[in-house]
């Protein structure tokens, strides 16, 4: 086998145990099981979870080896590899508190990172000059793993949200909670449309005038939204509804704005029927299997995790990004999106951290801040790496 089948596999070796590894955790809070069992699961989950953990360090290490440069220049990589950083920051922080339900939900969430990241291209292409340099493995890495220790401030909050929200009666908490749960299902949708229509082979070829110049664009989903004032080329397949709006920008502005909407209507198909089984909100129904969760616990770990992952973030997301761009572009700042986000995500866990030991938000209003920190990450890597032209894109 080539590195890159190496990799590949210990990918999804990695991503399998994820998931045995969240089933045990699972078992941990069935209440009619004893102490004991409930232990030996536990035990069970997080030594999966590392054996996981080591099949996906040698899936990086692989590409490394075959790509000649870190793995974390491309979508892709830098997913996978964050997926893989939140699984290292929980890992961390179940030794310290060995609390087992805290894998029941960070392990699903590193899986759906890691899912999604596997809907982008996958090839080893060589490095632009400008990322040639040891600056980039030092900053992305840094950020990376101080994102992924972020977000497991993200998972406690939500836990002690589900576990602490009033579900008897209907008021906003319990209402944006469920939005929050709902947007999860949105990332499963995009996996989900973008796994079946690729099984499919499915493909359409647009042309339209960007810049005026003349350009094409493939689809890989079913043509809901054109390119603005796009013509589609390919036959037999089928015609787009409406065409992408004027404002929208950017190199495939029109075919990311589809996929987009293909993310939503799957999503919430899939949501639509979660709740349709349950006849209840997602969380009315994981709520009662969290009732020996202790809230005062989840509540430490989401400012531990912050504790940890902000000086982590600031060395890489400011510091180390500070002198990459120097070396990069003569310049320590100059206003990217990119780096604008990087510095509002900076403010924001700074403020997180004020309010906190400054102002005592502790409890629910700590943890809807670890809910809004994680959505502002997201922002930065999904909206920002995408949609935003900048120096720092993925697309």
């Amino acid at each position: 086998m080539s590195l890159i089948e190496v990799s590949s596999t210990m990918l999804y070796t990695a991503f399998i145990l994820y998931l045995v590894a969240t089933f045990f955790f699972g078992f941990t809070i069935r209440d009619k099981r004893t102490s004991t069992a409930k232990g030996r699961a536990g035990v069970i989950g997080i030594t999966i979870t590392i054996i996981g953990f080591a099949a996906q360090t040698i899936y990086f290490i692989t590409r490394w080896m075959a790509s000649g440069h870190a793995p974390v220049s491309n979508m892709f990589e830098f997913m996978t590899f964050l997926g893989m950083c939140l699984v290292f920051g929980f890992i961390v922080i179940y030794f310290i508190y060995k609390v087992t339900v805290l894998g029941l939900f960070a392990l699903p969430v590193a899986m759906i990172i890691i899912a999604y990241a596997s809907m982008f291209p996958t090839e080893v292409a060589p490095l632009v000059p400008s990322l040639q340099s040891h600056w980039l493995y030092i900053h992305v890495t840094t950020v990376s793993l101080a994102q992924g220790i972020l977000s497991i401030s993200f998972v406690a909050g939500l836990i002690y949200l589900i576990r602490q929200v009033d579900q008897t009666v209907r008021n906003k908490s319990n209402i944006w909670l469920e939005i929050v749960l709902y947007s999860l299902f949105l990332f499963v949708g995009f996996i989900v449309s973008t796994t079946v229509f690729n099984l499919m082979d499915y493909s359409a070829t647009f042309e339209y005038t960007e810049q005026g110049a003349n350009v094409t664009t493939e689809y890989h989903l079913p043509a809901i939204a054109a390119p603005n004032e796009g013509t589609l080329i390919s036959e037999d397949v089928m015609e787009p509804w409406f065409e992408a709006p004027e404002w929208m920008h950017g190199a495939d502005a029109g075919r990311k704005f589809n996929t987009v909407i293909w993310s939503v209507l799957t999503g919430t198909i899939l949501y639509g029927l979660v709740r349709l089984l349950l006849r209840k909100r997602i969380g009315a129904f994981i709520q009662p299997y969290l009732k020996n969760v202790k809230p005062d616990l989840v509540d430490e770990i989401n400012y531990r995790a912050v504790a940890i992952g902000f000086p982590l973030f600031t060395l890489g997301g400011l510091i180390f990004a500070a002198i990459w761009a120097q070396i990069a572009w003569d310049r320590f700042w100059g206003w990217d999106p990119k780096e604008v986000w990087a510095l509002i995500t900076w403010f924001f866990y700074a403020a997180f951290l004020h309010l906190r030991l400054s102002r005592g938000w502790h409890g629910e209003k700590s943890a809807w801040l670890a809910v809004i920190g994680f959505a502002i990450i997201m922002f930065n890597l999904i909206v920002v790496n995408l949609v935003l032209a900048g120096l720092h894109s993925y697309a």
